[in-house]
């Protein structure tokens, strides 16, 4: 296994690295060619200043902030073309027009001297960690033709599914790259990074009210909010708006944090429940038991007993017949098969919860019903069993009518926008034919059903795309794009991408930064930062509104950097075309007319623009049947591109309650629909339900595998040799793990409770380090079954005792001087998480288990 020593830099080291970002406020200065070889080369860049700005101080110019999916509407001050300040948009309905700390950092990213600059090829062709790729700088004309060459041959050959995009975080643009691309090229390869950002809570919502999504939270009217492992306050979406209204939740509501660390959100609760990591799913349960024994259910959504004196008492059936339900189905089956013996002090044995605090916490939820949240995070899903976790955890809200009711937990409101458009005339028969390959992730499999909105293979696999690749299984990849991911560095077990992307036999990363997965790449593009120079838009909600965003091209990049999902793919169609394949050029010009002139684009830049107002054509355009139907009526593209956000209605409250997605149309406490969905998965692999749960690694069997339930926690590790259960969080300061080279977020890491400045630290309770004879500050080791890392010794009380829990973001050995500790030698500034989390998943869903103390570890002094 791999090991780094992590040595602390000094204070000098760090206000050294502080002061060369000092050439913000310059008019010129030096820049680096990111490249992972020798030296660095020095480039020497002016930025052009232009005209005066018309306004001495500046002026503001709407974007959006790409720092979590909540995807904020926001505004940036240019002053004389240069991007200065960012601020939250006042347009937005959502966010009431105020930000988080993390677009801030944006700032630093845009103008980070590490940035990619040019096109960069390699030149060793051997590839590994420990090569040196030997990159050299060249134009876009010769990368552009030098994969078209690759891409051709594929075509040549008839192996056009053997080409792949892997994309990582997006605007809704992507469908130009990451669907037509393949598509009209011929592979069924767009492979999405979704399945290591969320999902298995998706799963959970859509296994009892039909909903596949990010769910929205009535801050506003609630009087109890019940966090599962979120942290409001520093990530899990929404930030702004609860930032900005947490003082209000303070005073009106209670609040309980479900998290075996003490968050941000927890230190401002009034309960936090430090649960056994793994363990969620008891803990639910057995709240679910008290509001039922409690007699507090919600009679208007749940039912009721047809006669006087029916009760729930524990440890007894109930008959079905008495109970009449209302706009649920199965309450009664739920509570014979899970839980009627699930009492709280069960419960404690299992999630180390005192019996009492389940008990309180249980029956405050349910008295403050219906204006009560159980708030479903990646924390109590994404774990090796979490999908019945987040069934049960999510089953509060319906239990105690909470569920798309005020005060509670909703869905969300329509945000109008059109898809791109029909690519199937622009296939030819090798793309016909090839398209309907199997994708590479081995979705559907008996082992991965993933089952996105019910369907056997509806969703993506992400991580397990490396073992296939490394397997051929499948078949071989050959060409690949990647864009905006860095599955080397993002992904758990991280080795095992290593191997994989070095085994394409050609690859091409499209990014800012030369990260991890950049290393192995044959070519390495410059990309556009998304907030400052990239068109684009996106789709989201908060605060009981949905939004369309924009992202504008707001100052002249300082380097040749194009964008990602549409100047990249527009000149790929243009090469292609050279070469005899004009297909994807031909869809992109025909079918992208600017719908205002009606004038086909002539290159990417107009492509950009023009694929922008064609998708976004509902909220702008007055012609469009859907303009004004779900919200703000916007007097056209000049009128959206000022104000750079366009709002729903507020959502109505109840608009479900009789039209739940799910087979019965009603809340499902005993799920039809995943039924439906395990059965016709089953069915597809000529087995049975069982044997897929077998499969699948859950414990549950027969009617148990259709109701949100108790699985006992999935560790690797054996408790005698690693006595530790890991923990992992997020920074509220990551920008989707990319914010490592940005000295504020060095600077400012103590904004996340436990940790340090210029440091990465695991924490561990003084008791554990009292027992092992371990000191504050110590460098220390941390090895799993899987790796090891570096990381510097914390004592704090805020993590339970029997665990450790270290901050996801640090690790670096690529992209760049403050990621990295030694960047031409790739060694890096603190322990990559990733290096020690297996490749686990919760499969039903396909999500990677990167939580739930899926791994145990070890803990020694270096």
């Amino acid at each position: 296994m791999t090991t780094y020593q992590l040595t602390p830099r000094s204070a000098d080291e760090s206000a050294a690295i502080c002061s060369r970002r000092g050439f913000l406020g310059k008019a010129a200065g030096f820049g680096l060619i990111a490249t992972a070889t020798g030296a660095p080369t020095l480039t020497y860049f002016v930025r052009s200043k232009g005209a005066p700005s018309a306004a001495p101080l500046g002026e503001w110019f709407a974007s959006t902030c790409q720092g979590c999916t909540t995807w904020c509407p926001v505004q940036v001050k240019i002053v004389d073309g240069v991007a200065v300040k960012v601020r939250g948009n006042p347009y937005s309905a959502a966010n009431h027009g105020e930000i988080c700390p993390r677009p801030h950092l944006a700032l630093q990213q845009v103008y980070d001297p590490d940035r990619i600059k040019v096109p960069m090829k390699r030149t060793n062709p051997r590839k590994g960690k420990d090569e040196d790729p030997a990159f050299v700088p060249i134009g876009w004309d010769e990368a552009m033709d030098l994969l078209a060459e690759r891409m051709m041959q594929l075509r040549r050959d008839d192996e056009t599914h053997k080409f792949a995009v892997f994309r990582g975080r997006y605007t809704y643009l992507r469908d130009v790259i990451y669907s037509a691309l393949p598509k009209i090229f011929g592979s069924p390869n767009g492979i999405s990074h979704s399945a290591i950002c969320a999902e298995a809570e998706k799963f959970g919502a859509y296994c009892t009210e039909g909903f596949w999504d990010y769910r929205d939270y009535d801050l506003e009217n609630t009087r109890y909010v019940l966090c599962w492992g979120a942290d409001p306050l520093a990530s899990n979406r929404q930030v702004p708006h609860a930032i900005s209204i947490w003082g209000k939740v303070q005073d009106q509501a209670e609040i309980a944090v479900v998290d075996p660390r003490l968050s941000i959100t927890a230190a401002k609760a009034d309960e936090w429940l430090p649960v056994m990591p793994g363990e969620d799913g008891a803990l639910a349960v057995a709240m679910a038991h008290v509001i039922l024994t409690e007699g507090l259910w919600s009679r208007e959504f749940v039912g009721d007993f047809d006669q006087d004196g029916g009760a729930f008492v524990a440890g007894e059936l109930v008959d079905e017949a008495s109970f009449a339900e209302a706009h649920c189905h199965g309450l009664v089956k739920w509570w014979n098969l899970e839980l009627k013996d699930r009492t709280p002090e069960w419960a404690e044995k299992q999630c180390g919860i005192p019996a009492d605090q389940i008990r309180r916490v249980a029956i405050g939820f349910a008295k403050a019903a219906p204006r009560a949240i159980s708030w479903v995070s990646p924390g109590a899903s994404m774990q090796a069993r979490g999908g019945y976790a987040a069934m049960a955890a999510h089953a509060l809200n319906g239990l105690v009518g909470s569920t798309d009711n005020l005060g509670g937990c909703v869905q969300k409101t329509k945000v109008p926008a059109d898809s791109i458009p029909d690519l199937a005339p622009y296939q030819d028969e090798i793309a016909k034919k090839n398209s309907k390959q199997k994708k590479i992730d081995q979705r559907g499999t008996l082992a991965f059903p993933s089952l996105k909105s019910g369907k056997s293979g509806g969703g993506v696999v992400t991580n397990n795309a490396a073992d296939a690749i490394l397997n051929g299984d499948p078949y071989d990849i050959k060409v690949a794009i990647a864009y905006w991911a860095n599955f080397a560095f993002s992904c758990s077990d991280t080795k095992r991408w290593e191997k994989a992307l070095a085994k394409i036999p050609y690859f091409v990363h499209i990014t800012t930064h030369a990260s991890e997965t950049s290393h192995f790449a044959d070519l390495v593009l410059p990309a556009a930062h998304q907030m400052f120079e990239k068109w684009g838009f996106l789709k989201s909600k908060q605060n009981l509104h949905g939004y369309s965003t924009l992202n504008q091209r707001l100052i002249e990049p300082m380097w040749d950097v194009k964008q990602d999902e549409t100047e990249v793919p527009w000149m790929i169609a243009e090469k292609l075309a050279e070469k005899g394949f004009s297909r994807l050029l031909d869809y992109y010009r025909e079918s992208f007319a600017d719908p205002e002139s009606g004038t086909q684009p002539k290159d990417g830049a107009e492509f950009s623009l023009s694929a922008l107002k064609l998708l976004t054509r509902p909220c702008w355009d007055a012609s469009h049947k859907d303009y004004g139907k779900y919200g703000d009526r916007l007097n056209g593209w000049k009128d959206f591109l000022a104000k750079g956000v366009w709002n729903s209605h507020r959502y109505e409250y109840k608009s479900r309650w009789k039209k739940f997605k799910t087979k019965t149309g009603k809340f499902e406490f005993y799920s039809e629909t995943l039924k439906a969905a395990l059965g016709a998965h089953a069915e597809k692999h000529g087995t049975t339900v069982d044997k897929v749960l077998e499969a699948t690694n859950y414990t549950a069997r027969g009617e148990q595998a259709y109701i949100p339930h108790f699985e006992p926690a999935l560790r690797w590790g054996e408790e005698g040799e690693f006595p530790f259960v890991f923990v992992e969080h997020r920074s509220r300061l990551n920008r989707e793990g990319r914010s490592a080279n940005c000295t504020w977020y060095q600077a400012h890491k103590n904004a996340d409770p436990g940790d340090e400045n210029w440091a990465d630290v695991v924490k561990m309770n003084p008791v554990d380090a009292s027992r092992l004879g371990l000191k504050q500050g110590q460098e220390v080791s941390v090895i799993s079954p899987v790796g090891e890392l570096k990381a510097t010794l914390k004592l704090w009380e805020g993590v339970r005792p029997g665990t450790v829990a270290k901050c996801f973001g640090q690790g670096h050995w690529a992209y760049g001087r403050v990621a990295s500790l030694d960047y031409q030698k790739r060694i890096p500034f603190g322990g990559n998480n990733n290096q020690i989390l297996p490749a686990e998943y919760d499969r039903l869903s396909g999500s990677t288990a990167r939580h739930g103390g899926v791994i145990r570890v070890k803990i020694i002094s270096t």
